[in-house]
């Protein structure tokens, strides 16, 4: 039983599917974080990250954990500032 394909498929589907949406919303957390903090509609923060990653050919996900993790740290916000975004 533990040698079938379809199951050993399947259980690579939903870890990459969890992973997926692990990353999802982490950057939905940052879209929203850099929104707020730098009033923008939430398109322009994406577009934001999107530019960042981009710059420094990293994924977008990469950008965002540090967007979120920024946020959380006890000195608060402001890694976008700090990073001289645009």
């Amino acid at each position: 039983m533990g040698d079938d394909p379809v199951a050993t498929g399947d259980h690579d589907v939903v870890r990459q599917l969890r992973e997926a949406l692990d990353s999802r919303v982490v950057i939905e957390q940052a879209k929203g974080m850099i929104a707020v903090q730098r009033m923008l509609p939430v398109a322009a923060a994406f577009e934001q990250l999107r530019t960042e990653a981009r710059r420094r050919r990293v994924s977008i996900h990469v950008v965002a954990a540090e967007v979120v993790q920024a946020h959380e740290s006890p000195s608060g916000p402001g890694l976008i500032v700090r990073q001289g975004w645009e």
